[in-house]
Order: structure tokens, then C-alpha cells, then sequence
């Protein structure tokens, strides 16, 4: 008899052990799934329902994600529309910024030596800082079309997360860093470094009136292969630094024309112009030409700053790089766009290794050299 009410029970127990369960894990799961600790705030109902504590899971994005987009989850969801602002969670702009500073601070260094590491550092403060500053500046002016097209609705100021005003406070925070970084340097590279001021505010603008954006974004985003050599040296070594220059100009008009055909059905519907458009179906002949005068610029550059064979082994892997990026890229697949995009942060690690590897061989030849003049003087 006792064993039968007790089977009866069972289900009955179990039952009411679930629910303890179950009521349980909402209130563990809603103390840490707070909102803005999604990747959205759409995101939030389906965050609620998953276990917290689970590598991958809410409470993992939000306190054990080290990916930049993950950190800028974790943040205060006040805090994380000024970082989306500052595309902190994206940061392939970044880099693409920061890179042609390295090469030319690697290829100002003496032979035999390593590139100046507190240069880098602050360079890479400086393109942080300035990148996220230029996409404010982009974003305050182009309200109006990012609420037009489907990739940039979603941005701070477009979808009215923050207003223009808080924009421009956020702006001269960040203009104030940038300027205390360039102030470290000599007064060479600070004037030389404020006539680019003027690239960063109009850049934005040039999409209205010319099909050649990207060009005016290479001027911009290249002037680091001049300041690096000067913040090194002191002054430029025009014979280095302006061919260097150009094939980071030439370089840009690869990556963002490739980038700029994701959006080129909506630049066409809001009236946006872009090389995208400029070329259409002939991209590749043109992004081939691009490709020819970026590596006749590196080749004379490492001529004239008197570069070794690892140098130049590294600039033919960059030609297989873009080869192959403009070989297989698909303009029509937005997806298969970004992807080459992105890879161009490899392709200008690669030439930095590169420098740095043919700079220090440049000592090893250089002790070869007086090895051979002993030999034949004794």
C-alpha cells in the first residue's frame, strides 16, 4: 500500500522539483542576461532563455569574450553607442590606418635594427583615436543616408541613439587625445601632422560631388607613411616616403573599392557616388592597374631606402595577395566583399614583416661586405 501512494507521488514530486529548477535558472538567468549585454537589444529575449555560466552563452559574452566586438558588449549600455561610433568593434578600419605607419617607421629605422617601438605604440593610439574620430565626422554628416541604407541604419546617430550634439562632444574628446599624441612628437610631424586635419573633415563630403571617394580615403588614410619616417628622422625622405605614400593611395582604392560594392545598389538609390559605381562591370581591369602602381611605389621605395632580399620577397607576396584578391573576388556577393576587405589587414602585416625582416638583414650584408674588403686587403 505505502509503496503504491508512493509511486503515485513520484511524478507528482518530480514535478514540483522542476519548477523550483526552472524558476531557479530564470532568476540566475536574468541577473546576468542584463539588457545591452547582448549583441542587441533584439537579442535580449532569446539571451533570457539560455543557460548562463555556459562557455558562448550570455554570462560568456558578457564578462569572457576578448573580442573587440565582445568588449564592447560587456560595456555599459549607456557607454556602448559611443563605441559602435568609434566602430571599436570593428576594428579592420583601425588597422588599415595604422599599418602604413608601421612601414614607414620600419623602414626609417637603422640597419641591423628593429622599428622604434615607442613609435608604434603611439601610432597605434594616434590611428585609434583619429579612425574613430573620422567616423564621427562621417557619420554626423551622413545621417540622413545611413537611415537610407540597410548596412548603416542600425549606426548610433542614424538610428537616433545618440543625437548630433553628443556626436560633436564625443568628437573633441576624441580630437583632444589625438592632439596629446601628436604633440609627443617632433614640430616636424606636429605641422606635418595637422595638415591632414583638413583630408579628415572633407573626406566624408567628396561622396556627394565625385565618383573618386576613395581616393580623397587614400590620401587620408595614408598620411601615416609620411609621418612615420618624419616622427623618426625628423623630416621626410621625400625619394622614400612619397612612393611609399602612394602605393598606400593605390592600396586604398583596392580595399575600399572592393568594400564600397557592397552598398552599391543602395548608393544608387540615395544618390551616393563611389568607384564601385565608377567602374562596375570593369573592376578588376581597373583594381589590376592599381595594383601595378602600388607595387611599382614599394619597389621604389625599397630601392631608395636601400632595402635587403626578405623585402622584397615580402612585396611579391603582396602581389600574390592582391592577385588573388582580384582574381576571385565576387563584386556581387557583399559578403565575399567584406571578406577580401578584411584580408587586407594580413596582406599589410605581411609587407610590415617584411620591412622589419630586411632591415635586419641589411646588417648581416653590411658585415659580409667588410668581411670580403679584410680578406682582400690582408
Amino acid at each position: 500500500m505505502m509503496s503504491s501512494r508512493l509511486l503515485t507521488l513520484r511524478p507528482q514530486i518530480c514535478s514540483a522539483r522542476f519548477a523550483v529548477l526552472t524558476r531557479r535558472h530564470e532568476n540566475i538567468t536574468a541577473a546576468f542576461c542584463r539588457p545591452g549585454s547582448c549583441f542587441n537589444t533584439s537579442d535580449e529575449h532569446k539571451c533570457r532563455s539560455r543557460t548562463p555560466l555556459v562557455a558562448g552563452h550570455c554570462y560568456g559574452r558578457r564578462f569572457f569574450s576578448l573580442t573587440p566586438a565582445g568588449i564592447v558588449n560587456a560595456a555599459p549600455a549607456s557607454v556602448q553607442p559611443y563605441l559602435r561610433l568609434m566602430r571599436l568593434d570593428k576594428p579592420i578600419g583601425t588597422w588599415l590606418l595604422y599599418l602604413p605607419c608601421t612601414w614607414s617607421i620600419g623602414l626609417a629605422a637603422d640597419p641591423g635594427c628593429l622599428p622604434d617601438l615607442r613609435m608604434l605604440t603611439l601610432f597605434g593610439v594616434g590611428a585609434l583615436l583619429m579612425r574613430g574620430a573620422g567616423c564621427t565626422i562621417n557619420d554626423m554628416w551622413d545621417k540622413d543616408f545611413d537611415k537610407k541604407v540597410s548596412r548603416t541604419a542600425t549606426r548610433p546617430i542614424a538610428s537616433g541613439d545618440i543625437t548630433r550634439f553628443q556626436a560633436l562632444v564625443f568628437l573633441g574628446g576624441q580630437l583632444s587625445l589625438a592632439l596629446g599624441v601628436l604633440l609627443s612628437l617632433n614640430y616636424y610631424s606636429i605641422a606635418l601632422g595637422a595638415a591632414s586635419l583638413s583630408l579628415v573633415v572633407t573626406y566624408p563630403l567628396m561622396k556627394r560631388i565625385t565618383y573618386w571617394p576613395q581616393f580623397i580615403l587614400g590620401l587620408t588614410f595614408n598620411w601615416g607613411a609620411l609621418l612615420g619616417w618624419s616622427a623618426v628622422k625628423g623630416s621626410c625622405d621625400w625619394s622614400v616616403c612619397l612612393p611609399l605614400y602612394v602605393s598606400g593611395v593605390m592600396w586604398t582604392l583596392i580595399y575600399d573599392t572592393i568594400y564600397a560594392h557592397q552598398d552599391k545598389d543602395d548608393d544608387l538609390k540615395v544618390g551616393v557616388k563611389s568607384t564601385a559605381l565608377r567602374f562596375q562591370e570593369n573592376t578588376k581591369l581597373w583594381l589590376s592597374g592599381f595594383t601595378g602602381a602600388m607595387l611599382s611605389g614599394l619597389l621604389l621605395a625599397g630601392v631608395n631606402a636601400d632595402q635587403t632580399a626578405p623585402y622584397y620577397c615580402a612585396v611579391s607576396a603582396v602581389a600574390l595577395h592582391l592577385a588573388h584578391q582580384i582574381y576571385s573576388v565576387d563584386i556581387n556577393r557583399p559578403e565575399d566583399c567584406w571578406k577580401k576587405f578584411a584580408s587586407n589587414r594580413n596582406l599589410g602585416l605581411l609587407l610590415f614583416l617584411g620591412i622589419v625582416a630586411g632591415n635586419l638583414w641589411k646588417k648581416r650584408s653590411d658585415e659580409q661586405y667588410e668581411t670580403q674588403l679584410n680578406s682582400i686587403s690582408h
